[in-house]
Formats: C-alpha cells, sequence, structure tokens
C-alpha cells in the first residue's frame, strides 16, 4: 500500500460519499482533559465509515464481475455498504453474516435489497460461506478489510483529518480487520510526522490484537460486544492489514464492556450523538488507562452511529451509572 493508492481512492470516491465533518468538543474536551475532536463518519449515507472502501472497490470491478455479483461477509456496517453501493450499481450482492449481528444492521441490509445469509456464530463461519459462493458461483469476494481497495478507501478518513487540523498530536480508532486504522495511519503518517496512531479494542475477542502479540494471525472466539462491529477474525493468510498495523500503529487499548457504555453515554451527552460502541472504544481507552494526553489535540473516529435502541439504552443505563 502506498499513499498514492489513498489519494486515487479520494479522487475515485468524490461526490459518492461525505466529506464528513471534523467537529471540536468543548464539553468532552473538559471532561477528558484534552482538545477533543469528533470525526463524524456517522453522518455517511449509511451511518458508517465503511461506504468509503466499500464504494472505492465497487466501482473499480469489471463488467464482467458486476454481472456475477458480489458477496462478502459482514459484521453489519460492511455488508449495509456493499449493499448500499450494489443497489446503486445494478450489481446482485450477497451478505452473509453469523448470528452475533445486531438484528437492526441485518434488517438495514435487507432493506437494501441484498441477499442475507446467517450463517454459524461468527465472523469466520459466514466467511466460509461466502468464499464457497466464489468457487460455486463465480461471484466476487470483496472482504470488509483485507482488499487494497477497501483500506485505501478508508484512508481517505486520515486525508481529511490532516486538512482540517493539520497539528492533530492523536488519532483514536476502533480496531477490528485493521482497515480502518491502517487506511487513517497510512494516509496520516504520510502527511504528518508528529502524529500518533492510537487503536482501541474489547477486552475479549479482539483477533488483531492477539495476532500482534503472537506476531501471526491466530483465531479467537467471537463474543457479544458494545463494540459488536470490532468482532470477527483477521484471516490466518491476511497479506495486508496485519502488517500495515503493524507499520503505523503506535499504542493499543483494550477495554471492558462498561468503559466502552460509558464512552457511549459521554458522546451522547455532550453532543447528543447515538454512537455504536466500536465508535467509543477511544473514550474508553482514556477512561480505562493511564493517558495523559492534556494539551494534545485528539480526534477521534466517530465510525458507525448502526446500534440498536435496546442496546444504546443497555449501554445509557450502565454508562449513567459510572463515576
Amino acid at each position: 500500500m502506498e499513499i498514492q493508492d489513498v489519494y486515487a481512492a479520494r479522487r475515485a470516491i468524490h461526490g459518492l460519499v461525505c466529506r464528513t465533518p471534523l467537529l471540536h468538543s468543548p464539553q468532552l474536551s473538559r471532561q477528558y482533559q484534552c482538545e477533543v475532536w469528533l470525526k463524524l463518519e456517522t453522518l455517511q449515507p449509511i451511518g458508517a465509515f465503511k461506504l468509503r472502501g466499500a464504494t472505492y472497490a465497487m466501482n473499480r470491478l469489471s463488467e464482467e464481475q458486476k454481472r456475477h455479483g458480489v458477496v462478502t461477509c459482514s459484521t453489519g456496517n460492511h455488508g449495509r455498504a456493499v449493499a448500499y453501493a450494489g443497489q446503486r450499481l445494478g450489481v446482485h450482492t450477497v451478505i452473509c453474516m453469523s448470528s452475533l449481528v445486531p438484528n437492526n444492521k441485518v434488517e438495514a441490509i435487507k432493506a437494501l435489497g441484498a441477499d442475507v445469509r446467517i450463517v454459524g456464530q461468527s465472523q469466520d463461519h459466514a466467511e466460509r460461506e461466502a468464499l464457497r459462493l466464489t468457487e460455486e458461483a463465480s461471484m466476487t469476494y470483496l472482504s470488509p478489510f483485507e482488499h487494497p481497495d477497501i483500506i485505501a478507501g478508508q484512508g481517505t478518513i486520515g486525508l481529511e483529518i490532516i486538512e482540517d487540523l493539520p497539528d492533530v498530536d492523536v488519532i483514536f480508532t476502533g480496531l477490528s480487520g485493521g482497515g480502518l486504522l491502517g487506511g487513517v495511519g497510512l494516509a496520516a503518517k504520510s502527511a504528518s510526522r508528529k502524529v500518533k496512531i492510537f487503536g482501541a479494542s474489547m477486552e475479549k475477542g479482539a483477533a488483531m490484537v492477539e495476532s500482534l502479540k503472537a506476531g501471526k494471525p491466530v483465531q479467537v472466539p467471537e463474543y457479544e460486544s458494545f463494540a459488536d462491529s470490532l468482532g470477527g477474525g483477521i484471516g490466518l493468510d491476511n497479506r495486508h492489514t496485519f502488517q500495515l498495523v503493524q507499520q503505523v500503529m503506535d499504542r493499543v487499548f483494550l477495554v471492558s464492556e462498561d468503559n466502552i457504555a460509558k464512552g457511549m453515554t459521554d458522546i451522547f451527552d455532550a453532543e447528543k450523538f447515538a454512537v455504536e460502541g466500536a465508535a467509543a472504544v477511544g473514550f474508553a481507552a482514556m477512561r480505562q488507562h493511564p493517558l495523559d494526553l492534556r494539551g494534545k489535540k485528539v480526534v477521534f473516529v466517530l465510525s458507525g452511529k448502526n446500534v440498536s435502541s435496546d442496546t444504546f439504552d443497555t449501554a445509557l443505563s450502565i454508562g449513567r451509572h459510572m463515576q
């Protein structure tokens, strides 16, 4: 991956996805004792950043690939992005998901005309079904993260952050398969020598974190989490994101479910944004770990807002009982 790939992605998706605002939050800045900026990927048409990578990758398909259709596996938002792009392009899409994906995300994908298949109880199970379809139905498989076009598309977020806040000190993103953090880190570090890239994930089932510890991609069990969109493996034959995350990430933090809930609550109370747990893990890390970022300009990528009302109410209930 090169920075030129990210610039190519930006040119290609211009006018098809939103250039999202970077919002300064005085209340969160006081609360977290640093200068807090929010990158509002929640304002994308599908409510999540995944539209960037999916749009770029789908638009680069050949006409033959479009005729055969696209299949993917997803914890929700990538599937929604592929379905959205497929609807616009007239491309048949099949989205494979596990039973852990919240129903609100499943229904949103169905509403976009995609063929939804619920397979097993993990992202790995869903991926196996998707790969089977590539063999039997000659469909094109579009990974949620392990694809150069996907990574380049997500990297456009980093370009926008640096352009809007050139002296940013830290960028926090959720860490799952590494497409978001890897793309943002590549773009931001190509433009700024001082910026640090911090990742955060849930304490149980963080595949990329466990893989980094092991020095190679490994499988981990999946668990229910407020940060459900960070679930799933990175692929044992990972050729792109594992190495890229190693290169661009400066620190990584594991966070508890209670602190994720508190982060969701704090964002809502300060700015009235109802976000997914994956969008709040940076704030959870700030609460749970000894980080001194006083006086620093810190950008938190609010990666998605596709949280069910029941899950969000549960998070608020927990968050409001925490100090």
